[in-house]
């Protein structure tokens, strides 16, 4: 039985303490030999060997692309909360190169000399299931509540989830039992036996039980990874099973992939010379022989089958044989383990039918025209953050740039920056404090750098700065019929105007080249004021903040008043620059315009304000927004705001200020067109339709355009207030790169008429 699985090879070592370096350096040489993995006995017990768990953590850190596994960890010593939050750790740390190798216990006078519990077989079975349920619990950090699981041998009350790991570790059980390969049938993702403790026939016996139990629980089989430690030995003539010529190890390991379903063989052996030979000579020729058989049979890849259970949870309208294969191995869709991960946005619900997750713009190309041959919605993210949530839906395609997030200095000279779309901007203020700089950006940094980088930017740097798209200077885009395109002043100059505000309408950006500005220490100030005198405080707050030196920005969130408790209001403000004193002096000037009820001040890099945050969203609230800009915060813009704060409509209020440098550049140098205005406000609200007419009835008629980002009203006119005269030129540069309106799910611009 040949289940489709692409074939990985490994290496079985020992962690013998006697050459502390030993284990390590030959984990390095199975790196160096092109093997896919490296794992290592776990036995606690054994003062002659090194820990395993943290050997695989020094071992994480002395390589960079080999995964790591226990073969397999010691369950009845290693409790699994705490293995849960070790694995998901290291994962982390490694860049999601660890797999969870896990057994049950078999060598138990030693495990009770440790202090470990002798358990039964039925009793290991139990406690095997337990602790799967209470590890894929704690890696679960978007589970709702806390993690209650009343075991017998294990249990847990109340345990806080996470962190989530960085990939989807899988979990391969050591299984020799009937009862235990059932389990892992229906929970596990590998059966992870050795060729040495099997009879002859006990390979296709276990193969045949878990398949069953699989079918039984509504998985495919082939969702069952099929592992197999090997040994033997590499000579000149055949002396028995796996002991001759490389070409014999080539045709008997073809045999077992072939006709006992075998997808990952890992070689036990401390001999670098035979690891060599394994990774770079049998390894190779296997997945040759493998494939030349496959393509001659037919045999689709695992990667292609899902359980029955999961086959009812696809939608009519997609092809999911048709996913490119590039893009298959990490495709999420309803039914597979991840898709509660990646299904829903910040503060966006959805129910995407499929998820598909590039890693090259090459692949973003492919999976673009695939989601065009769909006819289904189409959804393009970054971070996961947009207020307005169309970068997920209900029964499309989303194109999840997340994997897309280098942070790489191009010129140190002129500060330029690349950064993928799929970067957060608390990653990236964090990549460039050493460096001594930094990019405006936002108030969050969870944000993605693609949304933001191609919408404006007016962050908590923007009055020192200028808006993020400001300083964008090339980017790479996919074009909608799949052309990748360097965009930049020389190179399709329109294309890179339209980008800087409308890019959303105009392709999928896999990188942006932004020019940082220098920085050090900034003073980030939190002040809490009195807002009971809302419009007499905001008119306050705005005069101080249109007299204020461009190193000062600050955001004001309103909170209206509830429960017995009067209205407040927070402000958020940077003073971008070392100068304590000339900091001070401008907070205190903000301080007055309230009655101060709280203030904290800190010196600190511009990556303390916008930490990196959680991408893991669960969304929730599905908000209205209506966001407007406008000049001078008057009496009329005040008490219009005042109003909304007021009517129980709206649960979140904020005015950002912009200006100063923002307002440099003319109208019509970037798509964004908004230099003169001062100030952005913004509401959120729980129905659409009664914030429109709250907002249209007082709050729109002194407005001067509007922020994208900031808005869910999706009427047509919403268009001109958001770009002005720059709309008809836009219209123009749709038409040369978007004839067919592709990108349509975030207000979409009408291509002009030819």
């Amino acid at each position: 039985m040949d289940y489709g699985h692409e074939l990985t090879f490994g290496s079985f070592l020992t962690p013998q303490n006697r050459d502390p370096q030993a284990p390590v350096r030959l984990a390095q040489a199975s790196e160096a030999a092109g093997l896919d993995l490296v794992t290592f006995q776990d036995h606690p017990y054994q003062p002659g060997f090194l820990d395993t768990w943290t050997l695989l953590s020094w071992v994480a850190a002395r390589t960079e692309r080999i995964t790591i596994a226990g073969n397999v960890l010691n369950l009845p010593l290693r409790p699994p909360a705490v293995l849960a939050r070790s694995a998901a750790s290291l994962d982390l740390l490694s860049g999601g190169r660890f797999a969870l190798g896990i057994g049950a216990g078999g060598f138990w006078d030693a495990i009770e000399a440790m202090g470990g519990t002798r358990l039964t077989p039925g009793e290991s079975v139990t406690a095997l299931e337990e602790a799967l349920a209470i590890i894929r619990g704690i890696w679960d950090a978007d589970g709702r509540g806390v993690l209650r699981v009343d075991g017998t041998r294990y249990r847990v009350s109340g345990a806080k989830r996470g962190p989530a790991p960085a990939h989807d570790i899988p979990i391969w059980v050591g299984a020799y039992k009937p009862r235990m390969q059932r389990l892992l049938a229906r929970e596990a993702d590998g059966w992870l036996p050795s060729l040495s403790y099997l009879q002859e026939g006990d390979l296709r016996r276990g193969n045949k039980i878990i398949d069953e139990a699989a079918e039984e629980a509504g998985r495919d089989p082939a969702q069952v990874r099929r592992l197999l430690n090997i040994g033997g030995a590499v000579a000149e003539t055949s002396q028995g099973f796996l002991q001759g010529p490389v070409e014999q190890w080539v045709e008997e390991l073809t045999a077992l992939a072939l006709e006992d379903g075998v997808g990952t063989f890992i070689l036990g052996s401390d001999d670098p010379r035979f690891v060599q030979i394994f990774g770079r000579e049998i390894a190779p020729a296997v997945r040759e022989a493998v494939a030349r058989e496959r393509t001659a049979t037919g045999t689709p890849p695992a990667t292609a089958r899902r359980g029955s259970a999961a086959l009812t949870l696809r939608r009519d309208a997609i092809d999911y044989d048709g996913v490119p294969a590039s893009l298959a191995a990490d495709a999420v869709e309803p039914g597979d383990r991840a898709y509660e991960s990646v299904r829903h946005n910040y503060l966006r619900s959805g129910s995407p039918g499929l998820v598909l997750r590039p890693r090259t713009a090459g692949q973003i190309a492919e999976g673009l025209a695939y989601a065009r041959s769909q006819e289904v919605p189409l959804g393009v993210r970054s971070g996961r953050h947009g207020i307005s949530g169309r970068s997920t839906n209900d029964g499309g395609i989303v194109l999840d740039l997340g994997a897309l997030d280098t942070v790489e200095v191009v010129d140190p000279a002129t500060r330029r920056v690349r950064l993928g779309a799929g970067a957060t901007w608390g990653a990236v203020a964090e990549a460039l404090v050493p460096h001594g700089w930094a990019i405006s950006s936002g108030d969050y940094g969870g944000v993605g750098v693609g949304g933001l980088a191609t919408t404006g930017g007016i962050g908590l740097l923007g009055r020192a700065y200028g808006l993020t798209v400001d300083h964008v200077v090339a980017a790479q885009v996919v074009t909608a019929d799949g052309r990748i395109l360097h965009a930049s002043p020389e190179e399709n100059p329109d294309l890179f105007w339209g980008l800087r505000g409308a890019g959303g309408n105009l392709g999928v950006v896999s990188w942006v080249e932004i020019e940082a500005m220098e920085l050090g220490d900034v003073v980030f100030s939190q002040m809490v004021l009195d807002a009971r005198d809302t419009a007499g405080l905001l008119q306050r707050w705005g005069a101080a903040m249109e007299q204020a030196p461009r190193e000062l920005t600050s955001f004001l969130i309103l909170s209206p008043a509830a429960r017995g408790r009067g209205a407040v209001a927070q402000l958020l403000s940077v003073y971008a620059g070392g100068d304590t004193d000339a900091a001070v002096g401008e907070l205190e000037r903000l301080a007055e315009a309230g009655p101060l009820l709280d203030h904290q001040g800190y010196v600190m890099p511009y990556s303390g304000v916008v930490q990196p945050g959680d991408r893991h969203y669960t969304g929730g609230g599905d908000p209205a927004v209506r966001s407007g800009l406008v000049t001078h915060l008057d009496d009329k813009v005040t008490r219009a705001f005042e109003t909304v704060s007021r009517s129980g409509l709206s649960y979140f209020l904020q005015i950002r200020a912009t200006g100063g440098a923002a307002h440099d550049l003319a109208p019509d140098a970037t798509a964004y067109p908004h230099r003169h205005q001062n100030f952005l406000l913004s509401a959120m609200g729980t129905t659409q339709a009664s914030l429109d007419a709250l907002w249209d009835a007082e709050v729109a008629p002194h407005t001067d355009g509007l922020y994208l980002s900031f808005d869910t009203d999706p009427r047509p006119e919403r268009l001109h207030d958001a770009f002005g005269a720059n709309l008809a030129r836009l219209r123009q540069v749709k038409r040369a790169y978007d004839p067919d309106n592709v990108f349509r799910s975030n207000f979409p611009i009408r291509p002009a008429d030819i």
